[in-house]
């Protein structure tokens, strides 16, 4: 059911996932292979880079609101137990501060995970 949902996401992406998307690909250089609309067990998430184990969502204003909040929660609760850790990052942030978001990415993707418990 998530891989049907992502290709539905993939074919629905705002401005912001196809920008994205559009420089993360440059960071194949790097050993960095994104996936976007990537299913991670029962949720999709935004990109996912499987070999650096990390997560890039993007929020929209509708995940200010409370019950998307704990959504958002309960999900990055299940990628961290799955060993990835997820950063975020607001649409009108990678619209209008791309270079910082992207160098942000990079340093995330690149740094040590934290031992897991």
């Amino acid at each position: 059911m998530a891989s049907q949902f992502a290709r539905a996401l993939r074919k629905n992406e705002t401005d912001a996932e196809r920008a994205l998307w559009a420089a993360l690909r440059e960071f194949k250089q790097a050993d960095l292979h994104f996936r976007r609309q990537a299913p991670i067990g029962p949720y999709v998430a935004d990109f996912a880079c499987h070999r650096a184990k990390i997560v890039v969502e993007l929020d929209g204003e509708q995940h200010g609101e409370d019950r998307n909040f704990i959504h958002d929660t309960e999900r990055t609760a299940y990628l961290n137990s799955r060993g990835y850790r997820v950063i975020r990052f607001a649409n009108w942030e990678v619209l209008r501060e791309r270079p910082r978001v992207l160098d942000a990415i990079f340093h995330f993707a690149k740094s040590p995970h934290p031992p897991r418990p």
